[in-house]
């Protein structure tokens, strides 16, 4: 296989470990694998590369994941793009689709997690994307609610307890929780 003949993959996170460890990953699949630690650095090394896959971190310092896919499907829109967070809820998901994020996956993930994903984007893109079978658990369900409820509050613990109608404490002690896996 010629290096025009691999599949590219930008990933775009500011955590050096977490982006140092997914580009190995992708590397040992077979992939060319390019980073970035931030939006504007991304979106330079998409002109330059093409990639056929981009993972982008929602929380990076200055211009968030969300403003990066954006700009980046603005600048091609064949890429798919693959939304990467360690603060996963039902809102942040919606808003990473509406501004052209292909899928969305809650960390810790791996690269196996990613190219399932991509397949699955590769399949729905040509019409024959299995239909999903599983159903969320409650725990999670209760999660992204949480999520939700927060992100509306703009963050606001206190807000977001009132309107839930938990304790603050309570509310703090789920939110350190990590999100249930199903």
């Amino acid at each position: 296989m010629t290096e025009k003949d691999k599949p590219a993959v930008l990933i775009i996170d500011d955590d050096e470990a977490f982006h140092t460890r997914l580009r190995r990953a992708f590397e040992l699949r077979g992939w060319e694998a390019d980073v970035a630690a931030s939006g504007k650095e991304g979106l330079t090394r998409a002109r330059e590369t093409g990639p056929d896959l981009a993972t982008v971190d929602l929380r990076m310092p200055g211009e968030s994941g969300l403003d990066f896919v954006k700009s980046l499907r603005e600048l091609d829109a064949t890429v798919s793009i693959i939304v990467l967070t360690g603060y996963g809820s039902i809102a942040t998901a919606l808003d990473a689709v509406r501004f052209g994020a292909n899928h969305y996956l809650t960390k810790p993930v791996d690269v196996d997690q990613i190219l399932a994903a991509y397949e699955g984007i590769q399949l729905s893109l040509v019409g024959d994307a299995p239909s999903p079978t599983t159903v969320p658990s409650l725990a999670r369900v209760e999660w992204e609610h949480i999520q939700r409820v927060l992100t509306d509050c703009g963050g606001n613990v206190s807000q977001a307890a009132k309107l839930l109608g938990l304790h603050r404490r309570s509310l703090q002690r789920k939110l350190y929780k990590y999100p249930p896996t199903s």
